[in-house]
């Protein structure tokens, strides 16, 4: 009998091979992805050790001022920011992650100028009722889903998501620079719809969507938005990843489909995070490419008029930045090129952005003097950004940053502003008065970015 009992024992207090064999697969563990341009700088949350909910809070303020003196404050061209020479709160997020058992959802509110300026171009809320711009505008994502125990991991997520075009996160403590350069900034910040995550490898995520469309709260046409991601991180140095979309996103225009190619690259190239003077370089690199074809355009061929003008999307980004004394300083320095035929993509400039009313932003000038984005016109923009951070602990950065925008066309904000002679949208406006818009900006950013 005592022979049964001690092998019990020892059966209880031995794992078994099937024992081990569950142990759960987790994606890119032990990669540091902290350095990143677009992701989570922290490595780890205050509140991990909480069992069913992980809160989550950001807070974005910032000071602008653009040297164009715009007698209005407005910011014309940016998704970033919104005023000039005013100290606003660009962003509050608050929410969190929930999870239990298999079952996961995430949470996340957003107020602040950036509810108001992000979803400005969408004009899928025409098509319909219910005052879409209305039912989300004070959420930047909440989806619910569930996870599978197969390979490394499948997710099926429904809902409200972040997009990966561009590279930039839409919550700016995870970001390299303020304003963005051109490809992130007119590239997707969110996508309504169904996501499933894949991870075959530690290594490598594969994640198709079907959504509504092109960072539009619902559909402009039948057909719903198809696209995916692919992230690749072998390493805690390097990441590549390709984001690839395609739908009908041009309203009443059904026959006319887009296009979309995202893709990055990043490199860490040196860590040493106990130095006092240098302590990483890395760089990212972003190319995208794309078009739109039928409905009277002609993607990248341009001339046949039987099919339309060309009407497509070419940019590049670049940024490099350096971290000092134990990486609690960063300087950063980068800029990009695009250009839009057709401006499809373009962000309309604030007051201009139709003949028809924008529900998003109503002011006397809305839609009254429309920014052309007829097939066939010309768009190009570049820029370049210098910024220095000062990042005492892992859940507050203070960045100061310059930036220089051009374009081809008047486009930014002049001295005259765009809502009115005075500035004021209550000033009756003077028959003669145009929205003054020139083709350069410069500015420069103060914002304290905060995260927990």
């Amino acid at each position: 009998m005592k022979t049964i009992i001690a092998l019990l024992m020892l059966l209880i207090a031995i794992p078994t091979t099937a024992q081990t064999d569950i142990e759960p697969k987790i994606p890119f563990e032990g990669i540091d992805m902290s350095w990143q341009n677009g992701s989570d700088r922290r490595d780890s949350s205050v509140f991990k050790d909480m069992k069913f909910f992980t809160p989550s809070i950001l807070m974005d303020v910032n000071y602008t001022h653009s040297f164009n003196n715009p007698n209005d404050n407005t910011v014309v061209g940016s998704t970033a920011l919104a005023r000039n020479n005013e100290i606003q709160l660009s962003a509050l997020h608050f929410g969190g992650d929930f999870n239990y058992g298999n079952a996961h959802a995430r949470v996340m509110t957003q107020f602040g100028t950036r509810s108001i300026v992000v979803p400005r171009n969408d004009y899928s809320p025409y098509r319909g009722q219910y005052q879409l711009a209305n039912v989300y505008r004070y959420l930047s994502e909440a989806y619910a889903g569930y996870h599978i125990d197969e390979l490394y991991g499948i997710n099926i997520d429904a809902g409200m998501f972040m997009s990966y075009i561009g590279l930039n996160s839409y919550y700016q403590p995870e970001n390299w620079e303020y304003q963005a350069s051109f490809t992130s900034d007119n590239t997707p910040w969110f996508f309504n719809g169904i996501r499933f995550q894949i991870f075959p490898s530690k290594y490598v995520k594969i994640e198709p969507w079907i959504i509504n469309g092109w960072q539009s709260y619902g559909k402009f046409n039948n057909m719903p938005g198809i696209g995916g991601n692919i992230t690749w991180m072998p390493n805690s140095d390097i990441k590549l990843l390709t984001n690839n979309y395609y739908g009908t996103d041009a309203a009443l225009i059904p026959d006319r489909v887009r296009f979309h190619s995202d893709n990055s690259f990043l490199m860490r190239y040196y860590n040493n995070p106990g130095s006092n003077t240098i302590s990483r370089a890395a760089f990212s690199l972003t190319a995208d490419i794309g078009f739109e074809k039928g409905g009277g355009v002609n993607g990248f061929t341009d001339g046949d008029s039987t099919k339309g003008p060309a009407q497509y999307f070419e940019s590049i980004m670049f940024y490099n930045r350096l971290w000092f004394f134990e990486n609690k300083m960063a300087w950063t320095i980068g800029g990009g090129y695009m250009t839009n035929p057709g401006r499809y993509l373009v962000l309309y400039p604030t007051g201009q952005a139709s003949p028809l009313p924008n529900p998003n932003n109503p002011t006397q000038t809305e839609g009254a003097f429309p920014f052309s984005a007829s097939p066939g016109d010309k768009f190009e923009g570049w820029d370049i950004s210098t910024n220095l951070d000062w990042m005492p602990n892992q859940s507050i950065t203070f960045r100061g940053e310059y930036v220089y925008r051009h374009s081809s066309v008047p486009y930014f904000a002049g001295s005259g502003g765009v809502t009115s002679q005075t500035g004021y949208s209550t000033t009756p406006l003077d028959p003669n008065w145009r929205p003054d818009l020139v083709k350069t900006e410069s500015r420069f950013i103060l914002a304290m970015l905060f995260r927990i």
